[in-house]
Order: structure tokens, then C-alpha cells, then sequence
């Protein structure tokens, strides 16, 4: 994968499953985009069929090279599945834009964590993120 331009961050679709059988495989792609890019990666999982806590493990580790980098990694567009194992867990702030540095967020109770809802993606304007689109399905 080329080097992306010094400003730009990189657009990753993750689509199909994500989960213990093709969380390795997502992860070397995701490790591909970040080390390609300059600023970070931009997560769409608005794709993803199913996620479970393997998954999200990929997510949270991503996130912590991407740190130890000085990069972030930002999910811009999800799904209720993935909505509700971000908010149960307590790690959709790990993924905003205004994450900062190495401050962790504090972990919501059951009693404030919102229902889920369908994520409504951003407004279109003009980007200069690439797009790599990640597909996984379950194995053979």
C-alpha cells in the first residue's frame, strides 16, 4: 500500500463479520492503513454483519499502536451492532474525534448508557482520506 500525503488520514470499510475467525486477517489490513497513513484511520463499520469482543479487541488494539504513533483512529460511521458493543463496553469515546492523547474516558454506568440507535452518517463535503475497504466473512 503507498504511502498516504504528510496531512491525510485513511478511510477503512470493514464489512462482514468480525470476530475471532477473521480478526487476524482485519488486523493485518488495519495495520496496513495505519502504517500508511500520516494522521490515523478512519473506521466505517456501518458494514459489519456481526462483532463480537475478539473484534472489538482488533478495534482497541489498532487504537493503541495508532497512540503510540501519534495517530488516532476514529470510527465515522458505524451500525447498531457495533453502537452496542462500543456503548456496553464503555469504548465509543476511545473513537471520537475529540479523543485526546492517552486520556482515557470514564466508563459509563448501565443507567446512562443511551439505547441503540441507528448511526446517521456524517455530512458529505470534500475529503482527503483514501478509502480501503476491508471485507471478512466467516471462515470455510
Amino acid at each position: 500500500m503507498p504511502s498516504a500525503p504528510s496531512d491525510s488520514r485513511i478511510r477503512v470499510t470493514v464489512h462482514g463479520e468480525l470476530d475471532f475467525d477473521t480478526g487476524d486477517q482485519v488486523r493485518d489490513r488495519l495495520d496496513e492503513a495505519l502504517a500508511a497513513s500520516a494522521g490515523g484511520v478512519e473506521l466505517d463499520l456501518s458494514g459489519l454483519d456481526f462483532c463480537d469482543c475478539a473484534g472489538l479487541s482488533v478495534l482497541l488494539e489498532l487504537r493503541h499502536r495508532a497512540l503510540g504513533q501519534g495517530k488516532t483512529v476514529t470510527i465515522r460511521a458505524s451500525n447498531p451492532t457495533a453502537d452496542r458493543l462500543l456503548d456496553l463496553l464503555g469504548a465509543r469515546e476511545l473513537f471520537s474525534r475529540q479523543q485526546s492523547g492517552g486520556v482515557e474516558p470514564r466508563r459509563p454506568t448501565a443507567a446512562t448508557l443511551p439505547s441503540p440507535k441507528p448511526a446517521s452518517l456524517p455530512g458529505v463535503g470534500p475529503q482527503r482520506s483514501r478509502l480501503v475497504s476491508l471485507g471478512a466473512s466467516g471462515s470455510a
